[in-house]
């Protein structure tokens, strides 16, 4: 059992936990991530490793709802247990140097941003920062990306804060005015990593993405995170989860993001008139 130590509220609908896990505080690398149990009935949820203290043995997870799990693990308080957490997992991010990157995020996906934009910095090299939201209140983690950011970028859909628009419109901006950008690390909504490869590679620029496919098992058994990569079939939870943005079949992967859709809105409906009965929810 796993102890929720602190937890906060970020966005409508979206929280942080910091839960004591000494075993994957001690290894936990950017770019990794946990798969939670949150009680004996619940799927099995993949969640970034958003932070992580050694000393103390905690590590941070941002959580979406989004599904009857993630409503389940939303509702704990300080105190309260989790059945079960496997990690860390996934291949850790390469940010061997790079001079300067851009790292682009949008939604949560700030939450896996942040650990990367961190060692970026701290080996030295330039981060320039572009996150985004539908607008000001989804937002999450600001000041903490700014801690960890030469220059910090905001946009927002509806203009409520920062410049009015989408990433990309940002990114493009940027590019257009002779910035040297030695690489990109983008992560957020499929749609959002999709657009930011095609603005990026007309202009060679290397770009990584990190993606968030359907997963179960997290070791690559399962064979549910399985995405084309230039060709080939590759597991997210083994061979990733970032790879070469400019080499992956976004509209096969958002595909199968919405296989389930129809199944996740019923077992949300039966828990929310049922209570605790189990469902299949994907998170």
């Amino acid at each position: 059992m796993y102890t929720v130590l602190d937890c906060q509220d970020l966005a409508p609908q979206i929280k942080l936990f910091r839960v004591h896990a000494p075993a994957i505080a001690q290894k936990a690398q950017p770019g990794q991530f946990v798969i939670v149990s949150v009680d004996e009935r619940s799927e099995r949820i993949p969640l970034t490793i958003a932070d992580w203290e050694r000393e103390k043995g905690e590590i941070a997870i941002v959580v979406q709802e989004v599904g009857v799990s993630t409503r389940k693990l939303s509702s704990l308080n300080v105190g309260d247990q989790i059945l079960h957490l496997s990690g860390p997992l996934g291949n850790p991010s390469d940010t061997s140097h790079h001079s300067t990157v851009a790292v682009v995020c949008g939604g949560v996906g700030t939450a896996a941003a942040h650990p990367v934009a961190k060692a970026f910095k701290d080996q030295g090299d330039e981060v320039i920062t572009i996150m985004g939201a539908r607008n000001k209140d989804l937002l999450i983690l600001e000041n903490e990306m700014k801690n960890v950011s030469d220059q910090l970028y905001v946009s927002t859909d509806d203009g409520s804060k920062g410049q009015k628009g989408l990433v990309t419109d940002v990114l493009k901006s940027l590019i257009a005015q002779g910035t040297q950008l030695d690489s990109v690390f983008t992560v957020g909504p499929p749609v959002m990593m999709r657009a930011v490869t095609e603005v990026t590679k007309p202009c060679c620029i290397k770009t990584v993405v990190s993606l968030n496919p359907i997963m179960v098992d997290g070791i690559g058994m399962c064979g549910a995170c399985r995405v084309c990569v230039g060709g080939q079939t590759k597991f997210a939870c083994i061979d990733g989860p970032e790879f070469d943005g400019h080499q992956v079949d976004f509209n096969e992967l958002i595909n199968r993001l919405r296989m389930y859709k129809s199944e996740e809105r019923l077992a949300l409906s039966h828990y929310e008139n049922n209570g605790n009965m189990s469902s299949r929810s994907e998170s």
